[in-house]
């Protein structure tokens, strides 16, 4: 089961924030009334519930207002975006990037900036609850094609240069997969093509909305199925690796750091 953590931070922050200042505001006074002359001079004895709200409150709201509004750590799940980012990868996540938005709610209030072709992504797909993470690749109003595993922006097909071919395990058997630099938003990085898996189409990006695919072209859940990310669920941009972990009892290793740029 996946736990929303966003908001049972939020309601952890609430909660020992209303018994903290309950307290203060009622049930402190109360105390100090009851006491008698002997032990007016003794130190206010709290209740252990709200010895624990005091004691927890400034650090999970400094834990919420990190999370919700500068940056917040998110793991790499899946193999969508390969060779760009790995299984196991933690990467670093810019809330502010995209504009400044309410924990939970994911309002934004204030504008900062808008997603640039070849960023990579943090959202909330229209299918799903969990975070995805893709590369942007249309803008609002931008005609998409995938045909024969080449990318089309408004006709003009994305410039590729060919970088090797080399061979995956899948089901037991060797796969033959070869890696392309994708020229995209002024950068370029590289994707990798298996010999299955075409999802051949056309779209045209919708208004407040963007479509994203994965660096791991045939092997990523994104806009060619489910088309659009809408910009009410964009979490953030991913800026940097700044540890990775191989799943199981493994030590994590820094060997992977670095900025994550655009393309």
């Amino acid at each position: 089961m996946d736990i929303d953590f966003p908001l049972v931070l939020t309601w952890a922050v609430l909660i020992s924030g209303g018994i903290w200042l309950l307290d203060a505001l009622f049930l402190k006074p109360r105390r100090l009334e009851a006491r008698s002359a002997e032990e007016a001079d003794q130190p206010d004895k709290e209740p252990m519930i709200v010895e624990y709200a005091r004691s927890f409150f400034p650090v999970l709201l400094l834990v919420l207002v990190l999370r919700s509004f500068l940056a917040e750590p998110y793991q790499i799940p899946s193999e969508s975006m390969v060779p760009t980012l790995e299984v196991g990868d933690f990467i670093l996540v810019n809330k502010y990037a995209y504009g400044i938005r309410l924990p939970v709610l994911g309002t934004k209030v204030i504008e900062v900036g808008e997603p640039e072709r070849g960023d990579i992504m943090v959202f909330i797909p229209p299918h799903d609850s969990r975070y995805f993470i893709k590369r942007v690749i249309g803008l609002p109003g931008d005609r998409i094609r995938y045909e024969d595993k080449a990318l089309y922006i408004n006709d003009e097909r994305v410039d590729y240069e060919f970088v090797r071919e080399f061979y995956d395990v899948i089901g037991g058997a060797a796969v033959p997969v070869r890696a392309y630099r994708e020229s995209l938003g002024g950068g370029a990085h590289t994707t990798h093509r298996y010999p299955v898996g075409d999802r051949n189409g056309e779209w045209t990006v919708p208004e407040d909305s963007y479509f994203v695919m994965g660096d791991n072209r045939d092997r990523s859940d994104d806009s060619r199925r489910w088309k659009y990310v809408s910009e009410a669920k964009i979490v953030g941009k991913a800026v940097a690796i700044w540890v990775h972990k191989d799943p199981g009892l493994k030590l994590p290793t820094f060997e992977r750091n670095q900025w994550l740029t655009r393309g």
